[in-house]
């Protein structure tokens, strides 16, 4: 397994911006290619380009950073057959691994033990039709699930998947966060208190405090 390459747009150590582990000092590694184009992406640099980099490697930089959360990103991490190699081992390193997919690849291939950040593509995105549906199935207990809202019709329509579906039994969390410069957390929050669903407001706080 360490032998294993994938190709990786950066690394870093942040604090976690987003999901219920936001505050929390994180490795990140964010690995190359995406197979949308969602219309608010703020990291278009991840679609291409590129680094091979062993699993070996990664993991004695992880080792390095002397945090015990870690998130595979992208892009869409689960493009690379590497992905789950590199979260097994993390893994058994003892790290808290997050895995933060686009939500149209079959989740099931992420390891017991790792959580799964999943997106459900709002029709503001430009890719709701990539939502892979059989994912919601395949959520477990300590998976979360993001939407991205951007207006009105969007939480609509999120409010709809997640009464549908009973999304909050189905995972950890459910998660509204607004696309910025285009719906203030503000009136998302206020929509959220008035839908009383069991969804949680989020936002980026990296963004918020002026980190990575």
């Amino acid at each position: 397994m360490s032998a294993v390459t994938v190709s990786v747009v950066e690394t870093f150590v942040s604090l976690q911006g987003e999901s219920t582990f936001a505050g929390r000092p994180c490795f990140f590694v964010r690995l190359a290619g995406c197979n949308l184009r969602c219309r608010y992406c703020d990291t278009t640099y991840a679609y291409a380009g590129g680094r091979d980099r062993t699993v070996a490697d990664l993991m004695a930089e992880f080792t390095a950073s002397g945090v015990s959360l870690a998130e595979i990103t992208g892009g869409e991490p689960l493009l690379q057959a590497g992905c789950r190699d590199l979260a097994l081992a993390l893994r058994a390193a003892g790290a808290q691994v997050l895995i933060e997919t686009n939500g149209s690849l079959d989740i099931a291939v992420i390891p017991d033990g790792v959580a799964a950040i999943m997106d459900i593509k709002c029709p503001g995105s430009g890719a709701a039709d990539s939502v892979d549906w059989a994912n919601i199935s395949r959520l477990r207990p300590d998976d979360q699930v993001k939407f991205v809202i951007g207006d009105r019709a969007d939480f609509d329509w999120a409010c709809g998947v997640v009464r549908q579906h009973g999304l909050d039994r189905r995972c950890r969390a459910v998660l509204f966060s607004p696309v910025a410069a285009q719906l203030t957390p503000s009136d998302l929050g206020t929509w959220v208190l008035a839908a009383k669903l069991p969804v949680q407001l989020q936002v980026q706080l990296h963004k918020l405090i002026g980190m990575k």
